[in-house]
């Protein structure tokens, strides 16, 4: 079900941006109404009721509140002395991509309904190894490449305890602490406002690092699944980039995902990390028949751990977002 959406200025060509970028790229998202004047915004107001009303300051003070579950103000910083301090605001002069993912925020927050965990559409990957530096967020990133290659929608999910994003992506977007504010409270709807980020890089949709380690540490598997399930509901592919910890929070992101590409290098200490997983730990038992073994960086696994391995090359390149995309050029389909 699309957000209900009117945006009412007294700017006409504004009101055109805005209204043609959210028909343009949240189409799925939203369905956006549009007037221009005060007697247009009442007449509107009273045939039907809006989830979010966007807002400028000559026309919000002559509009009804009883038909929208959220009034927003749309004003600038010199206009916001004139607007009630009860009502939420939106700044006008930003990027037109940041003020939807502003207002589809606010209005996850207010948003009663929580996400549902059958309706998912993606297909989940994830990509975990047993060793530190073997290059998991270089083939998550190269895998998740790759999918958008083929025209699929992906989303790149970091859970590492250190996030490794802002080395491979250089656009700014939404922490994921935000989602995890969500979660922590336990209101709102995280898919709404997942649904509002478009910051991608190669084809691919994803959240910027934490504001603080702690954010990540104290996710429950409750926590991990609601978020999972979120990001499975708003993309085609998503991807989860996992820390190298076999904890509570691997295992269940395990459970869920359709794929697991466990990789691995040549360093002798990754290898025994890897043999030790593969015999001693019954977690790789649960997973066995989803698992891909990569054998990155040029690895020669001698014994096969899996029904399912891909070989990828060693690829010496300066910038770190550039080894992705090279390596998004092979083969990840077994």
């Amino acid at each position: 079900m699309r957000v209900k959406m009117l945006i009412a200025t007294g700017d006409v060509r504004y009101t055109e941006l805005i209204s043609d970028y959210i028909s343009n790229h949240y189409t799925d998202v939203i369905e956006v109404s549009v007037c221009n004047d005060s007697p247009g915004l009442q007449e509107m107001l009273s045939s039907r009721r809006y989830d979010v009303a966007l807002m400028d300051a000559a026309l919000i003070n002559n509009a009804d509140s009883e038909s929208i579950k959220l009034p927003l103000a749309l004003c600038s910083e010199y206009e916001a002395d004139d607007i009630s301090e009860q009502l939420r605001k939106v700044s006008k002069y930003q990027r037109i991509s940041a003020i939807v993912a502003d207002v589809l925020e606010q209005y996850a927050k207010i948003s009663g309904k929580r996400c549902d965990s059958y309706s998912r559409t993606a297909n989940i990957t994830a990509i975990w190894s047993p060793s530190g530096g073997a290059g998991k967020t270089t083939v998550a990133l190269a895998y998740a490449a790759s999918s958008a290659a083929e025209g699929k929608g992906v989303f790149y999910l970091n859970l590492e305890s250190f996030s490794s994003v802002p080395a491979y992506f250089n656009g700014r977007g939404k922490s994921i602490s935000t989602v995890f504010d969500m979660l922590d409270n336990g209101e709102g709807n995280v898919k709404i406002l997942l649904q509002g980020i478009r910051c991608s890089e190669s084809g691919v949709s994803y959240l910027c690092e934490p504001d603080n380690f702690d954010d990540i540490c104290i996710l429950s598997p409750e926590n991990i699944t609601e978020l999972v399930t979120s990001c499975a509901q708003i993309t085609d592919e998503l991807v989860i980039d996992l820390s190298s910890m076999c904890d509570t929070r691997t295992r269940q992101v395990f459970e869920l995902a359709d794929k697991v590409l466990l990789v691995t290098e040549p360093a002798a200490s990754a290898e025994a990390k890897l043999s030790q997983f593969t015999s001693q730990n019954n977690v790789f038992e649960s997973i066995r028949e989803k698992t891909t073994l990569v054998a990155n960086k040029g690895a020669a696994v001698n014994e096969l751990k899996t029904e399912t391995m891909i070989s990828l090359p060693f690829v010496q390149v300066a910038d770190a977002d550039m080894i992705f995309k090279t390596l998004k050029d092979y083969n990840f389909k077994t």
